[in-house]
């Protein structure tokens, strides 16, 4: 009996409990659904969280949080829904069907519109407090604006109607863009600062270049990546076509996929460089090494054809005029499980690690699989896929020395009081070539951007560049073999050679224009977009007149103003300068405004007499 009473009181006790919440949610709900309620005020015990900003190197905004009104309805307290409706309607950007047919059906709450514009905001609240409509509240909300629009999309990526990241940064960091709520028990709490090893203004001009070069061409898609190779830096990560972050449901998927990082590819003649810098560090060939070429490879069956019929060639000869069977003939120099080490030294078929979701490891078959072929076919390019990425990371042991960089494309992460949590500094991963190899290659790549060799037209004035072009087959799957249609383009340039700074690399997919092979459309895209980054870097070319100073200025020091003497000119100076220079007392000096000193009288070099006025004017 006993237990039944207490049964009694602990389901009396639930119930009430049960009431109260559900009154606080009730009360909750109508202040901020009540006709001219202050969100804000309802809301001023709820954390504010707010998601950290993306920056590029130099701190330029890349992804902001902001705070826009979203318009919501209470139809208990909405008295005339059809005019209501039309109202909204007349200043506000919303689907006219979804409105009309909420009004009319809806009994409580709905969202009409999320994250409205400002000059919507101001046109909703007009109507609300001149008593136009009556049940509609703005409620703010925040929203993650991307104030480049499209430039450095792909890597940026784009933040969600809940804030959370879905793409790019965005999503890779999400975690250390937007902290955990309750934190410390702050009332409002930031993230971190994300800063990105981008330069958003290079950024621009080489997207222009790229979606120059797109209308022409008319290609799946041209990427252009420049890093420095000095530290593994991405100063630029192009992907043409692009999307809008502000606008993302407004995108197709294919315009929002990360090209440089999650294509894999085969590479074509670009992937020489790296096969012949390892046949020369394994002691295969040396550079006086020679092979014939008649046009074709036949020491395999089906025999691999080249491009021309070449005579005797050197490995410089191989670069130079992109000679496959050349390539083909040098791989017999060396064991096909130290090639295969060195391809994984390069980081083929290992992911860079960059942070962007679903990066490729690219496609190198393990040794089980290689066929007689394998090892003369990857020589020159394919039978293996890469990303844009790895070409590029793989590319730094030729500008370090010889040692593969760690590539970045995050710079530093920076706590919301300034501190520095990361800052990401150069990272060797392991050495691959000797620095005479990686020097030597080097020297090869500059002949190929000499007259009549294949990467001439990358060649800029003035400066010494490395290069290599590469045109590569796609394979088909419905023929198993290649298409006769879909090319990859492609260059990559280093520069300049004496003091390798600059990797610059330029694909381009499936080009659909009257050229296909890269020697002809990525060789002068890289000079074109060279020729902006040398300009935007200050990169000295040969016969500039090169200007140093020290930065520091030296001004004379000003004298007191005396009678007798000449009045000086005193434009352009503070009102701080101004004080120390004005000491007689025999004349009346007045001074009107604040800032720095646009008029004057009397004249400079006037004879200043006892008594004499001087007005001074600053803005």
């Amino acid at each position: 009996m006993l237990e039944k009473r207490y049964l009694s009181r602990f389901v009396l006790f639930a119930i009430i409990i049960a009431v109260l919440l559900s009154l606080i949610l009730w009360r909750y709900i109508s202040l901020m659904l009540m006709p001219g309620a202050d969100p804000a005020a309802v809301t001023a015990r709820t954390p504010h969280i707010e998601r950290g900003p993306i920056l590029d190197r130099n701190g330029r905004i890349l992804a902001l949080q902001t705070q826009l009104d979203t318009v919501t309805a209470w139809m208990p307290n909405v008295k005339d829904p059809d005019r209501t409706a039309e109202l909204l309607l007349s200043v506000l950007d919303a689907d006219d069907e979804y409105v009309r047919n909420k009004f009319r059906s809806a009994k409580g709450f709905f969202f009409i519109k999320h994250t409205i514009s400002k000059s919507e905001s101001d046109a909703v609240r007009s109507l609300m407090e001149n008593g136009s409509i009556s049940g509609i509240s703005l409620i703010p909300e925040p929203k993650r604006i991307y104030p480049q629009g499209e430039s450095a999309a792909h890597l940026v990526g784009y933040a969600g109607k809940d804030n959370q990241g879905l793409l790019g940064i965005e999503y890779s960091y999400d975690k250390v863009l937007s902290p955990e709520k309750n934190e410390q028990g702050a009332l409002v709490q930031f993230g971190n600062q994300v800063f990105l090893t981008i330069d958003i203004h290079l950024q621009f001009l080489l997207e222009q270049v790229a979606q120059t070069a797109f209308k022409t061409h008319n290609p799946d898609n041209i990427t252009i990546i420049a890093a420095d190779g000095t530290s593994g830096d991405v100063l630029a990560y192009v992907s043409v076509p692009g999307f809008n972050p502000n606008s993302f449901n407004e995108s197709s998927p294919s315009a929002r996929l990360n090209i440089p990082a999650v294509y894999a590819y085969e590479p074509g003649s670009v992937f020489k460089i790296f096969s012949v810098a390892a046949f020369m560090e394994l002691a295969g060939i040396e550079p006086n090494s020679l092979f014939y070429c008649n046009g074709t490879y036949d020491h395999v069956d089906p025999a691999i054809n080249c491009l021309g019929v070449h005579g005797w060639v050197t490995p410089a000869d191989i670069i130079r005029e992109s000679c496959n069977a050349g390539a083909a003939f040098a791989s017999e120099s060396i064991e096909a499980a130290d090639f295969y080490r060195f391809l994984t030294s390069y980081g083929f078929g290992i992911r860079t690690g960059a942070p962007v979701p679903g990066e490729t490891n690219g496609i190198l078959n393990g040794l089980s699989d290689w066929t007689e072929r394998t090892k003369p076919t990857i020589a020159f390019g394919q039978e293996i896929s890469v990303s844009a990425l790895q070409v590029v990371q793989a590319a730094t042991v030729f500008t370090s020395g010889g040692e593969l960089l760690e590539l970045h494309l995050v710079d530093k992460i920076v706590s919301p009081d300034g501190e520095v949590i990361t800052d990401n500094i150069r990272t060797p991963v392991r050495r691959v070539l000797s620095s005479s190899t990686a020097q030597a290659m080097l020297l090869m790549m500059e002949t190929a951007t000499e007259t009549g060799g294949t990467a001439a037209r990358a060649k800029i004035d003035g400066i010494r560049m490395s290069a290599k072009t590469g045109t590569a087959q796609v394979p088909d799957p419905k023929t198993r073999g290649y298409s006769n249609d879909n090319f990859v383009a492609s260059t990559l340039a280093i520069f300049p050679t004496e003091q390798p700074r600059i990797i610059l690399y330029v694909v381009i997919h499936h080009p659909r224009g009257t050229q296909k092979f890269g020697g002809r459309i990525a060789a002068p895209l890289v000079k074109e977009a060279g020729e902006e980054i040398i300009r935007f870097l200050g990169i000295p070319k040969e016969g500039d007149i090169i200007l140093t100073h020290s930065g520091r200025i030296t001004l004379p020091a000003l004298r007191p103003i005396r009678v007798g003497e000449k009045m000086l000119d005193l434009q352009g100076l503070s009102k701080r300068q101004l004080f120390p220079l004005i000491t007689e007392e025999r004349l009346n000096v007045y001074i009107s405004g604040t800032g720095w000193v646009v008029r004057q009288t009397p004249e400079p070099g006037t004879v200043l007499q006892e008594g004499q006025d001087i007005h001074l004017y600053l803005e």
